[in-house]
């Protein structure tokens, strides 16, 4: 059964999460393809997904992946929605049969940030003890191996949500990620970039991903100059690495690809939560063989000690 055939001609229907970012996120696709199919509605449709409801539980465990995006798919398979918009981060390595990723479009800036109370100085500088929230072991786990006196304290919520926490005081300072700041245009509350040498990034992060069904030819062709050819080289080595290390987003495993002209430089990293222990690699390869690149070097970290880190987190 042509399932396309029950939608009205020229309507587009875009589910997301109804965060401030995830709606300045979708609004951001919406623009873009408006701006080429001007005829085209489209309707925003928010999904309360599994973090919305749930905003005591904490997203560490391992139990929390997919917690972003479920209900999200389930509404993309059911047609319900035409397509997704996600924080290619928020998104499993293993996406359901009936579905796939679109397009990836330009990555914004993929590092980590350091957002201090006003009063307070960049990390080297933070008192002794200092505490700062996050809730990704990936952070706290590079944080702690360069100040092993910090205390990490877990924080949930939105960005707005977070750094309404900081500024009432129940946390010295909080690190977010830079994309998610620009997006929302808050910028100016970076108290200091992390360098990639300081803190590898999550798997994705900064980029975004257009998932749909497979097969819908007319969505396909709505997305299609959505897609950036070296971020989606990028994005999907640091997915592959993460699908061969058997992490999730809330693993302490941080990744990064970047193409080069013709070649793709990964570096990869897995680390003990509190910070003792942290395994570190990176290769190069041609672009077409980024993929294959970052499996190898997943099992290269994997033998050097990483298998025993991820083995004593179950």
């Amino acid at each position: 059964m042509n399932t396309r055939a029950k939608k009205p001609a020229g309507t587009l229907t875009i589910g997301t999460r109804g965060s401030l970012l995830a709606r300045a996120q979708s609004t951001w696709v919406e623009e873009r393809i408006r701006a080429r199919f001007p005829e085209i509605q489209i309707i925003t449709k928010v999904i309360k997904t599994s973090a919305d409801r749930d905003l005591k539980s904490s997203i560490r465990s391992g139990s929390a992946t997919g917690v972003f995006v479920r209900e999200i798919e389930e509404a993309l398979m059911k047609v319900e929605i035409d397509l997704a918009v996600h924080s290619m981060k928020d998104l499993p390595t293993r996406i359901p049969d009936p579905l796939e990723i679109g397009a990836i479009p330009a990555r914004e800036d993929a590092r980590d940030a350091l957002i201090a109370r006003h009063d307070l100085l960049p990390l080297h500088d933070l008192p002794q003890g200092a505490v700062i929230g996050t809730g990704s072991v990936r952070r706290q786990a590079q944080m702690l191996a360069q100040r092993h006196d910090l205390i990490a304290k877990d924080i949930r919520g939105n960005v707005q949500t977070r750094l309404k926490k900081l500024d009432d005081g129940h946390y010295d300072a909080i690190i977010l990620a830079c994309a998610g700041l620009r997006r929302l245009g808050l910028e100016d509350r970076i108290s200091r970039r992390f360098e990639l040498v300081e803190m590898l990034p999550a798997p994705g992060q900064g980029a975004l991903a257009i998932e749909v069904r497979k097969g819908d030819h007319r969505v396909a062709s709505l997305i299609a100059d959505l897609n950036e050819p070296e971020t989606a080289v990028a994005v999907l080595a640091e997915r592959a690495f993460l699908r061969c290390m058997g992490g999730g987003c809330n693993s302490p495993i941080a990744v990064h690809a970047r193409p080069v002209r013709d070649v793709c430089r990964i570096e990869g990293l897995v680390a003990t939560p509190d910070g003792t222990t942290v395994i570190r690699d990176a290769l190069e390869s041609p672009l077409a063989e980024a993929q294959e690149a970052a499996t190898t070097l997943a099992q290269k970290i994997l033998s050097m000690g990483g298998a025993a880190i991820l083995r004593s987190l179950h």
